[in-house]
């Protein structure tokens, strides 16, 4: 979060030449979305849950859209809806990563094969 409030906060004549603009905000939801899991898993691929997943995502849009009010503060930046939008499938696509995650080693540890009893 701190990353992408300084980023934010560079006046738009400061701005690097710039992948394309969507692309950076997904890919930095993305990896904001699975940060968020952390805390709501505690830290655990057991605790993703539905609930999780949603907080997470619920997080990571209510910090898209509280960045794109700061760079209206911001010289020379502009707020973008589409840059919510962005932030919102990036968010979605790194939780759900985890989720896949989860769904694999719960697959593998399900099907473990017991051991063998002597």
């Amino acid at each position: 979060m701190a990353f992408i409030f300084a980023a934010s906060s560079v006046p738009g004549t400061q701005l690097p030449a710039r992948l394309w603009d969507k692309l950076v905000h997904f890919m930095v939801y993305a990896v904001l979305g699975i940060l968020f899991m952390l805390p709501l898993t505690r830290g655990r691929l057991s605790g993703v849950t539905l609930r999780s997943a949603g907080g997470a995502l619920a997080l990571s849009v209510l910090y898209g859209i509280s960045d794109e009010l700061h760079q209206r503060f911001t010289p020379k930046r502009t707020s973008d809806p589409m840059d919510v939008v962005a932030d919102s499938l990036g968010a979605a696509a790194g939780i759900l990563l985890v989720v896949a995650a989860r769904a694999i080693v719960g697959e593998r540890q399900t099907y473990k094969r017991p051991e063998a009893r002597n």
